[in-house]
């Protein structure tokens, strides 16, 4: 699953915009990337907002199409992230699997106002989901800031977020599954899950200058946590902070020896290499090619 930073949803960021600094790997599309929310042009108000910086880097047989992952960006209230990964095998069936997740995105982009969705992550989820009607299905996070201090996370599958606080990760979302590699995911066919039986929601207080990092799977499964702290508390400027997440994961991902979070996990639910390479100390090794969508945002005040 992968993406195609063609998908926020504004025209341009511009100083009056808290949730600032969009940072792209393909800076020609900018002007189909980023789209704000319409009330984001309402007055500010006091208290505390987001600064994010976003970078992607599609997978290497993706770079044409610009990947299959999806975000949008808003400043509405305190700020609202959000990140959707489209499910490749949907390409198996010649559907094209970035449809999905970029309109999901734009819906959820073009909801995050609407009264029904009261300000919460599930229902906006929802929304957005039942307005989506191009065929496949993706795993999809949101969250959205309070001007109070209060972060509301919702995820249906495996794109992730975390809280750092003083250079410390104090809460991580956790991955949902099927089984391994095959996540949790909203989807066009009546089957597949919804935002009621399939998604996680977590409420938490949160202070300035606490960091949020989220994103697609792309980046978990090829980043450890303390290269991410490592990152994070090097670089204050979020759209570097980004970048450096992004290349790294892309890095990783292309790295056959390297011992990634996924070849980690992937050996621990029993994916090995074979019994004979085993005799000969060989062992499961490298990242996963993927999209890689970062989104790294500091908690500030308004």
């Amino acid at each position: 699953m992968a993406i195609p930073m063609t998908r926020i949803m504004v025209p341009q960021a511009s100083s009056s915009l808290r949730l600032s600094h969009l940072t792209l790997s393909k800076p020609t599309r900018v002007d189909s990337l980023c789209r704000c929310a319409p009330s984001e042009l309402q007055p500010l108000r006091s208290g505390l907002s987001l600064s994010a910086g976003v970078h992607a880097i599609p997978h290497p047989d993706k770079v044409e199409k610009g990947g299959e992952d999806a975000l949008f960006v808003s400043s509405y209230r305190g700020g609202v992230i959000a990140v959707a990964d489209g499910v490749s095998s949907w390409a198996e069936q010649d559907v094209d699997p970035s449809l999905f997740s970029e309109e999901l995105m734009a819906n959820a982009s073009r909801l995050v106002d609407d009264e029904e969705v009261r300000y919460d992550p599930g229902f906006l989820i929802d929304k957005a989901h039942t307005a989506t009607t191009s065929r496949g299905s993706a795993t999809i996070i949101v969250a959205m800031l309070e001007e109070v201090g209060v972060l509301k996370i919702g995820n249906v599958g495996d794109c992730g977020l975390k809280l750092l606080r003083q250079g410390q990760i104090i809460f991580s979302t956790t991955p949902q599954e099927h089984y391994f590699d095959c996540p949790y995911q909203l989807s066009s066919e009546g089957s597949a899950q919804t935002y009621l039986d399939a998604s996680q929601f977590n409420v938490m207080e949160v202070k300035k200058g606490d960091v949020i990092v989220m994103g697609s799977d792309g980046l978990f499964d090829n980043v450890f946590d303390h290269e991410i702290v490592n990152i994070v508390t090097k670089h204050a400027d979020v759209a570097e902070s980004s970048r450096l997440l992004a290349e790294v994961a892309s890095s990783h991902s292309r790295d056959p020896g390297f011992e990634s979070p996924y070849a980690l996990e992937a050996r621990a639910k029993g994916f090995d290499v074979p019994l004979w390479k085993k005799a000969l100390g060989m062992k499961l090794t490298g990242g996963k090619l993927d999209d890689v969508t970062v989104i790294v945002a500091q908690v500030v005040d308004s």
